[in-house]
């Protein structure tokens, strides 16, 4: 193993932490909509999960090398106290946006903290303003979008395909389905977001002049970096997998198949390309883009507006609150032990105002009732009005929908519909 000092111990440490919190921060992108439609029981759904980002963290390192050697320039003086200090202003960023169930992104933190950090401590010049617009800003608005309409249009073509086949007759199919889509979008969460730790511990050797410039990440950091995500996606980040799972649209089996095959794709192409993007946002604009997609569908505005807004926000704020950590870093020992302990506090007190509301596997699939009664919006409506009819809202009796009889599910009778239209 390299000659590591103290200071790039702590940092390794601190960014395995980042990690564990990449991890529950991000276990709803792959198993929300399989936990929402019952197609795998909660506990069931983070451990598979738990062991795909593992086995996934060891496929590729395209985007461990953006990171250690694309965003910020290695050889601009950068010392392990401005990792360190990205790496407090991204923690701190994520355990917020957990409290508050917003499927932020991580790996818009991380990256908001090493810029924010890198600004502070040697400028600009530190700074690969190419590379950022390129991997990280252009994917970030790119991303989501492209997996959106991939989805509305899956999940279209799904209900269509299965327009006159009894719902009985595909929940089965569908839900294995859902399940290897979800085991899928894990084991590409294992190679894009886990490879960012990986990156970040090998730029932390390679300033501390452990490791080469431009080197690749050791076999040590690469399982260290996969077990460490793996451990934080088994904890389950259930206020998240609430918000995706139930708080965006209403899932049915088929709309979380297209879903997650749809954010899959996208997540696997980008890991292919280098690109570090933003898994939550490519997993939540997938789960908008199903509920567009399924006519009678009601994608929550309200929800997915503050899930934007957060997105706008990564960036900028745990940038802001590394550039403060980086200053402190700055001053010598004193300083960065000072950071520490503020992190240790600032992350103590989130996890102790999540305890007055927990949310765990027992109850992340109730719904606040605010939520639910949340009407169509004016997009929603236009999706819909082109969207193919469900299966499930084929009529499969007379005089019943569903199973359910036309006066209980809220329709008119004939008779009723008749004499409304005379």
């Amino acid at each position: 193993m390299e000659h590591i000092t103290l200071l790039i111990g702590i940092v390794i440490v601190t960014a395995l932490v980042f990690d564990f919190t990449n991890g529950f921060h991000d276990t709803a992108n792959a198993m929300a909509t399989t936990i929402s439609t019952g197609a795998l029981k909660p506990k069931v759904a983070v451990a598979m999960s738990a062991v795909l980002n593992l086995v996934g963290a060891f496929l590729s390192v395209e985007v461990a090398k953006t990171i250690s050697g694309g965003i910020i320039d290695e050889g601009a003086g950068i010392r392990p106290e401005v990792i360190f200090a990205g790496l407090v202003g991204a923690i701190v960023w994520n355990l917020l946006t957990w409290l508050a169930g917003l499927p932020s992104s991580s790996s818009h933190a991380l990256f908001g903290g090493l810029i924010g950090a890198t600004l502070v401590s040697v400028g600009m010049s530190g700074v690969n303003a190419d590379a950022v617009v390129m991997k990280v800003l252009i994917p970030a608005v790119a991303a989501p979008i492209v997996a959106g309409i991939a989805a509305t249009a899956a999940t279209r073509l799904t209900y269509r395909l299965a327009r006159n086949r009894a719902e009985e007759d595909t929940a089965k199919g569908y839900r294995a389905g859902q399940i290897a889509s979800a085991a899928l979008v894990s084991l590409a969460h294992g190679t894009n977001d886990a490879q960012k730790t990986m990156g970040v511990i090998t730029l932390a050797l390679i300033t501390g002049g452990a490791l080469a410039p431009q080197a690749d990440p050791p076999l040590w950091v690469i399982a260290s970096a996969g077990i460490a995500i793996a451990l934080g996606t088994y904890l389950g980040g259930w206020r998240i997998i609430r918000t995706m799972g139930k708080g965006i649209t209403d899932i049915q089996p088929p709309q979380g198949f297209a879903a997650q095959t749809s954010a899959a794709v996208t997540i696997l192409a980008s890991s292919h390309l280098g690109f570090a993007l933003s898994t939550t946002q490519v997993c939540s604009g997938a789960v908008m883009g199903s509920g567009l997609g399924r006519k009678g569908g009601v994608v929550r505005w309200s929800t997915a507006g503050r899930m934007v807004i957060a997105w706008g926000l990564t960036l900028p704020a745990a940038g802001l609150v590394a550039a403060g950590a980086a200053f402190l870093a700055g001053q010598g020992t004193w300083g960065i032990v000072t950071v520490a302990v503020l992190g240790v506090v600032i992350c103590g007190g989130i996890w102790a105002a999540s305890r007055r509301k927990p949310v765990d596997h027992s109850n992340v699939n109730d719904v606040e009732p605010v939520e639910s009664a949340t009407p169509a919006g004016v997009v929603t409506t236009a999706f819909q009005s082109v969207a193919p009819p469900p299966a499930s809202a084929t009529t499969t009796g007379a005089g019943t929908i569903d199973g359910i009889p036309a006066q209980q599910s809220g329709s008119p009778s004939p008779a009723r519909a008749t004499s409304a239209v005379r």
